[in-house]
């Protein structure tokens, strides 16, 4: 039987040079397995029980690590900031400034173009159900209360969590007709991917996703294009606020913003970047990153900023860049967001406002309930707004019963999708509008910048990996001599260290006198194992390494897929780039072992992008490559509506310097 049928390939870039020929095959991966597979006994190279322990698994403990210390960092700058007003202040600018790079650049303003559907006749107060644009085409669903009277009215922003019904949901209606009722306007509406808002829409045009779904799908595009998922949600809640502020019964010295879960994270995000918000209470989300990051762990894309984490921003830091504006932190004591980092990050605030001189303008609720916008909840926002935007120090009790209205009833658009709006656009078209933009002012592309995009580094400077031979009894060899055994086909077994915490676990056929191959295959070391065999008998000296994060070292059983990838990016790190690295390391080591002059790589998959990228960085060491399968660009990923299964190789602003194709140049390209 044929093992490896020649598979069919786009044309490979080739160019002769005088050092070396480099050939890039993009070819589709066969599934083909022969009688010697079927009766292969899987290898296993690291201890059975690695990787078990949940919360010690190899990349959740090597992200802790380094999480931990740049959060120490960010906490000694903290402590240094309380020793003066001034420096203080100084902490407060950068944070400030760190925010909005890590938000990433948001659009232009544009015209609003507001629309009121329709108006609800309420007991002392309207509903308006209107839209605005937040960009071209753009629509943002929202419903205004409005108290009876002329105005203007101290007005509440209030951005929503995790409701399927968006505006609709019964406790945000609660909340909105509490505030109203305290002579609040009040602005509620539906984040992207919720009610009337949803980007992903089947062929039977209906809603493809839930809320959580949608946004981990439409979290990977903007950070392709420098971008974010939370920036969008800032910018549609920016222009929210200034939908309000044109209002003539609107004070806009009076704004304050409050929400739940998804809402308490957009509210914390809106008060530290928009100077209007006078007041806000945040809802079931302020924490820190030390104690989040263990459990439940990191949140949908829009919660993630990238580099957030080095750069030294953390939860607490929302509140601070604001104070000494009054601040009110909602909490509940059996929620999922941990409650030990919420007094934390209070403790945190006080300490600031008291050096301010103004202590009392920072408070904490902690309700006895589980995540949620609870009565005890709502009832203290509103007792809040009423102090510092009405200058009323009053009780607020919920009346009962409560009016709540039907989706239907504060349904804004015709259809109950804006996506159904003439001329209106998704959000993956406003990424592949940004895409088309950001083409064609790439600057010329070189070495130096793809490793400045995606902070790969030169060979030069990645260290020598320490290698361990393993014994068949699981062990360390008592002898590390990396020498062929008796029976040929069978490999060595290693585990490579790249660097402190990472273990690559390895399968070498030394010896032979054709190139050397690396194969990192992204299915693990045994979808690899008849492939090596073959090249081994065909005088070829093989290294099968399971780069970080697949294999034995994948990680498994956290909250959702890509939780790991959202902590290396607030770290400013990328998944693509580790794993090029790993690729890198390993391949200088199989050369210098067989003393060669260069060698070939194969991968495939998931692992694409990263062989494409070592290939071009470092030609002199991989002078062929073969890439079979995996996504064909970055491009391919503003329009498709199942992005997040390749979270692991979005490179941040990568698309506003070059596309994965452009890579083929310097591929054949000498150094």
């Amino acid at each position: 039987m044929k093992l490896y049928p020649s598979y069919p390939s786009i044309p490979p870039a080739r160019t002769e040079t005088s050092v070396k020929s480099f050939i890039l095959s993009l070819v589709i991966i066969l599934s083909v397995i022969g009688n010697e597979g079927l009766a292969q006994k899987p290898y296993r190279v690291l201890p059975p029980h690695f990787n078990t322990d949940k919360t010690q698994q190899m990349m959740r403990s090597w992200l802790r690590e380094q999480s931990h210390q740049a959060l120490d960092q960010r906490r000694a700058e903290f402590e240094q900031a309380l020793s003066s007003p001034e420096r203080f202040a100084a902490y407060q600018q950068k944070r400030r400034k760190t925010l909005r790079m890590c938000l990433g650049e948001m659009p232009p303003r544009t015209p609003l173009n507001p629309m009121v559907t329709d108006t609800i006749e309420a007991d002392g107060f309207t509903i308006e159900k209107l839209y605005f644009e937040s960009q071209p085409g753009f629509y943002v669903t929202a419903n205004l209360y409005r108290p009876e009277g002329p105005g203007p009215f101290p007005a509440i922003l209030h951005p929503l969590g995790h409701s399927e019904n968006g505006k609709a949901y019964e406790s945000y209606q609660k909340a909105n007709q509490l505030l109203v009722k305290q002579g609040f306007v009040v602005l509620c509406f539906d984040p992207i991917g919720q009610g009337e808002r949803k980007q992903i829409i089947d062929s039977d045009g209906e809603p493809a996703h839930r809320a959580s779904h949608e946004h981990q799908e439409l979290g990977v595009a903007p950070i392709l294009l420098g971008r974010s998922l939370g920036g969008y949600m800032v910018w549609d809640a920016v222009r929210a606020l200034d939908y309000l502020c044109s209002r003539p019964d609107v004070d806009a010295q009076r704004i304050g913003c409050t929400g739940n879960s998804g809402g308490g994270n957009l509210t914390s995000f809106l008060m530290a970047y928009d100077e209007r918000i006078q007041a806000a209470a945040p809802g079931c989300f302020m924490t820190t990153h030390r104690e989040k990051n263990e459990s439940p762990g990191p949140g949908d894309a829009e919660q993630n900023l990238y580099a957030q984490i080095r750069e030294g921003f953390d939860h607490p830091d929302f509140i601070l860049s604001r104070a000494p504006k009054p601040t009110l932190i909602l909490a509940a004591t059996r929620d999922f967001v941990p409650i030990e980092g919420t007094w934390d990050a209070f403790r945190q605030a006080k300490r600031a406002y008291t050096l301010l001189g103004y202590p009392e303008r920072i408070s904490l609720i902690e309700a006895n309930e589980k995540h949620g916008f609870s009565q005890r909840l709502r009832e203290g926002a509103a007792r809040f707004f009423a102090r510092w935007l009405h200058g009323r120090q009053i009780n607020v009790f919920e009346e009962a019963p409560v009016k709540i209205y039907t989706d239907r009833e504060l349904q804004v658009t015709p259809s109950g999708q804006v996506q159904q709006l003439p001329l209106a656009r998704s959000l993956l078209e406003v990424n592949q509008a940004e895409e088309r933009r950001l083409a064609l002012k790439r600057p010329p592309l070189t070495r130096d910048l793809v490793r400045q995009v995606t902070g790969i580094r030169k060979l030069t400077q990645l260290p020598e990996p320490r290698v361990e031979l393993i014994g068949s009894n699981g062990r360390p060899a008592k002898s590390q001599q990396f020498q062929p055994g008796s029976n040929h086909d069978e490999p060595l077994r290693l585990i490579i260290h790249p660097e402190p915490g990472i273990v690559l676990p390895a399968l070498y056929w030394p010896g032979g006198s054709a190139p050397p191959v690396l194969l990192a295959p992204a299915a693990g070391m045994n979808s690899a194992v008849i492939e090596a065999r073959q090249l081994h008998r065909q005088g070829h000296p093989v290294l099968i390494v399971e780069v970080r994060d697949t294999g034995e070292t994948t990680t498994r059983n956290w909250r959702f897929f890509g939780a790991d990838y959202y902590i290396a990016y607030m770290l400013g790190r990328s998944w693509l780039s580790l794993r090029t690295e790993d690729m890198l390391v390993c391949a200088r080591w199989l050369k210098t072992q067989q003393q060669a002059e260069s060698l070939r790589l194969v991968t495939g998959g998931e692992l694409t992008p990263a062989g494409l990228h070592a290939a071009a960085l470092e030609p002199a060491l991989i002078s062929e490559l073969t890439a079979r399968g995996g996504i064909p660009s970055w491009r391919s990923l503003m329009k498709t509506p199942d992005a997040h299964q390749h979270i692991h190789n979005a490179v941040h602003a990568g698309l506003r310097y070059y596309d994965l194709p452009d890579l083929k140049a310097l591929i054949s390209t000498t150094p």
